[in-house]
């Protein structure tokens, strides 16, 4: 399994050009399962190794069986489902396999869960929490500022270079899954914290060619989506409803967004979804502005909240 796992990171890597977490993720996902098939064999002293070839449909349902009965969830064994349907359908191709063992196994049913989507008044308060004329508190800020602004994966947001920032314009160029990119604007607010924070660096640092990275740690490297995320976690967790993760400022994003009337055909393209039906889970969150409208304009809204003095005229 070790050389047919090698091969499928190589072909990742190289001609699919996939992102560090999803190569991570599914190197981890595919070790897992052969360390599952190598500790199941019946006779390991005659079977040193678990070959590629030998990985039947029904070693795969145990696998699966065995990681739902440690608990794992729904939505981590569909993505592991998809790492194997991936991995066979690779050697297929290549000849190693005659056929896909994973295709004949359900993809298990996820619950519909609605994106965690914070407040207006709780993004704002949130893009105030750092505070301090520090590099790194300049730099939070630009960081929330940034994701909050213009809805960017936390992935596409580190990977941001200062070449991809137009200032001028008002627009940042963000690379975003399976080698899609695209062009957002990036609000003020977001654009003055970018240049307080890029303005407070040290000469030593403050590197301005267009390859640098935008967003730096401490010892003036790229910053890691995970570093990312602890950075907003820790600051989101002073909000009453608890700490969140960048995704769900992305989620914020698009769900104000369309409360304050965007189209959902532009809210697509500005998160970079290759499918509108991705972008519509939205639609159940733009919940404000629909009710307001509903108040507005249906009689029958209008009427059960009048009282019987509005309805009947005043008492004589």
């Amino acid at each position: 399994m070790d050389d047919a796992i090698r091969a499928f990171m190589t072909f990742l890597t190289v001609e699919r050009q996939a992102s560090p977490e999803t190569i991570r993720s599914y190197r981890s996902d595919l070790r897992q399962l052969a360390t599952f098939l190598e500790q199941a064999r019946p006779s390991p002293q005659a079977q040193p190794m678990v070959a590629i070839r030998d990985v039947t449909t029904d070693s795969l349902r145990a696998y699966l069986q065995w990681l739902d009965r440690k608990g794992e969830k729904a939505s981590s064994l569909g993505r592991k489902l998809a790492c194997l349907r991936s991995f066979f359908r690779f050697h297929v191709r290549e000849g190693t396999v005659e056929k896909n063992p994973a295709d004949g196994i359900r993809s298990p049913k996820l619950p519909k869960t609605l994106p965690q989507v914070l407040t207006k008044d709780d993004a704002n308060v949130l893009m105030e929490f750092p505070v301090g004329q520090t590099p790194l508190s300049l730099r939070d800020r630009a960081i929330l500022e940034t994701l909050y602004s213009t809805g960017a994966r936390v992935s596409e947001a580190v990977a941001l270079n200062l070449g991809d920032l137009n200032r001028s314009d008002g627009l940042v160029h963000l690379r975003g899954k399976g080698r899609k990119e695209r062009i957002v604007p990036v609000g003020d607010v977001a654009l003055q914290a970018i240049h307080a924070y890029r303005a407070s660096l040290t000469q030593a640092t403050a590197d301005d060619r267009p390859a640098t990275p935008l967003f730096l740690n401490h010892r003036g490297g790229r910053l890691t989506a995970r570093s990312v995320a602890r950075l907003v976690a820790r600051y989101s967790s002073r909000l009453a409803g608890g700490a969140v993760s960048p995704h769900a400022l992305r989620h914020s994003y698009a769900t104000h967004l369309l409360d304050e009337g965007a189209d959902l055909r532009a809210i697509q393209e500005l998160l970079g979804h290759a499918s509108l039906s991705t972008t519509q889970k939205y639609t159940h969150l733009a919940t404000d502005q629909l009710m307001a409208v509903y108040d507005r304009a249906h009689p029958r809204a209008r009427s059960a909240k009048t009282t019987p003095e509005e309805k009947d005229g005043p008492a004589t």
